[in-house]
């Protein structure tokens, strides 16, 4: 059995930093659950940020949420 692994990305609303994280789908949902926000800190400055679930990490949208191929095929593009 595979292991799914989901990306998040976003960047800092004050320093413009990239934040990115990959997650598996268990660790995705223990941290995150199923908010439609996600609290984000920033690893520059510290600054702790809500970023939209569907722009931060749109692989876990409820229509693709099992689909295997959509994890691998959006992981690494912006």
């Amino acid at each position: 059995m595979t292991h799914q692994r989901y990306q998040i990305k976003s960047a800092c609303p004050q320093c413009g930093c990239s934040f990115s994280q990959v997650l598996s789908r268990e660790e995705l949902k223990e941290k995150y659950g199923n908010a439609p926000n996600m609290e984000l800190a920033c690893g520059e400055c510290r600054q702790k940020f809500q970023a939209e679930r569907k722009r931060a990490c749109p692989e876990w949208d409820a229509e693709c949420r099992l689909n295997p191929s959509a994890a691998g095929r959006n992981a690494g593009h912006n």
